[in-house]
């Protein structure tokens, strides 16, 4: 839980950046990034079961 809060504390501050310096490109970026660690993260945990399905 700690690292939810955590996770959500730092996105806060990219957003607060990105609204004091005005640069809205890297809201996008961030999310991106985000997203594709997750995709790695969660094909790393399945992979084993993958593989014994073939």
């Amino acid at each position: 839980m700690r690292k939810v809060r955590y996770f959500g504390s730092i996105l806060g501050e990219i957003v607060q950046f990105a609204r004091q310096n005005k640069v809205y490109w890297i809201v996008p970026l961030v999310l991106i990034l985000g997203l594709v660690i997750l995709l790695v993260v969660t094909s790393q945990a399945t992979a084993p079961f993958i593989y014994t399905l073939f």
